[in-house]
C-alpha cells in the first residue's frame, strides 16, 4: 500500500507539470501567431510663405523742445520753463496725441585757460515728444516755434493701429498663399499629393511699428520769408508675416 500511494503521488506531479507546458506552449504559440502591430510614421513637408502690405504713413511723431543759454542756472532754468509752459500750451490746443516729456537738462558750459576751467555760463533743455497727423504737421511745427521752440531733435512717420491691424490680416493671408503654393509645387515635382495641413504658426516677420525716418533739420537764424510754412510728406510703412506649414502628403 505504502509503494502505490507513492507512484500515485509522483503520477499527481507529472499531470501538474505536463498541463503546465502544455498551457506554456499554447501561450507561445498564440503571441507567435498574434500579428505584430506597425506604427505608420506620417510623411511630412514643412514650408514658410511671406506676405507683406504698403500702407501711407498718415501720423507724424515729433521730438522738439527749448533750449536757452544764459549766465546763471537760475535765469536759465526760468527761461527754460516759461518757453516750455508756452509750447506745451500750443500743443494742447492743437490736440496732439501721446505727448510726453522726453528730456530735461540743466549743463554748465565751461571755459579753458592756462590749464584751468572756469564755468561762463549754463544750458538748459526741455524736450517732448508727441503725435499729430501728417497733414497738420507742418504748420504746427512752424506754431511750436513761434511759442518759444528753439529745437527739432527729429520727425519719423507711422500709420494708425487700425491701419496697422488690417494691414497684418492681409500681410498673413498673402503669406499663406505662398506656403501653399510653395507646397503644391515641391509635392507636384516629385508626383506626390496634399492629404492635410496638420501644423501652421504664424510669425511676425518685421516689427509693427518701424517708424519711417526724416531728415532731421535745425532750426535756421537767418530772416524766413513771410508766412512761410514748413512742408512735410509722409511715406509709407511696410507691414510683414510669416506663415510656417506643416502638410501631410
Amino acid at each position: 500500500m505504502t509503494r502505490l500511494c507513492f507512484y500515485s503521488h509522483l503520477n499527481n506531479w507529472d499531470r501538474i507539470r505536463t498541463l503546465c507546458l502544455v498551457v506554456s506552449l499554447l501561450g507561445l504559440t498564440a503571441c507567435q501567431a498574434a500579428p505584430a502591430q506597425q506604427v505608420e510614421i506620417p510623411r511630412t513637408l514643412t514650408v514658410s510663405g511671406k506676405g507683406s502690405v504698403n500702407i501711407p504713413t498718415s501720423l507724424t511723431q515729433v521730438r522738439l523742445g527749448v533750449e536757452v543759454q544764459g549766465k546763471t542756472a537760475q535765469d536759465v532754468q526760468q527761461e527754460v520753463a516759461q518757453r516750455s509752459q508756452a509750447v506745451i500750451d500750443q500743443l494742447k490746443s492743437r490736440q496732439v496725441e501721446k505727448l510726453e516729456t522726453t528730456g530735461i537738462s540743466l549743463n554748465p558750459n565751461y571755459n579753458y585757460n592756462g590749464g584751468k576751467q572756469t564755468i561762463i555760463g549754463y544750458t538748459g533743455t526741455n524736450i517732448v515728444s508727441f503725435r499729430i497727423e501728417t497733414k497738420n504737421s507742418g504748420t504746427l511745427l512752424d506754431d511750436a516755434i513761434k511759442a518759444g521752440a528753439t529745437r527739432i531733435d527729429g520727425i519719423s512717420f507711422v500709420a494708425t493701429d487700425e491701419a496697422i491691424a488690417q494691414a497684418q490680416q492681409q500681410a498673413i493671408q498673402k503669406a499663406s498663399d505662398d506656403a501653399k503654393k510653395q507646397a503644391n509645387a515641391a509635392l507636384s515635382a516629385l508626383d506626390l499629393s496634399q492629404k492635410e495641413v496638420i501644423g501652421i504658426q504664424v510669425n511676425g516677420a518685421s516689427p509693427p511699428y518701424p517708424p519711417v525716418p526724416f531728415a532731421v533739420g535745425a532750426i535756421a537764424s537767418q530772416p524766413a520769408q513771410e508766412n512761410a510754412q514748413t512742408p512735410v510728406i509722409g511715406g509709407e510703412q511696410k507691414i510683414e508675416q510669416a506663415v510656417t506649414l506643416q502638410v501631410r502628403y
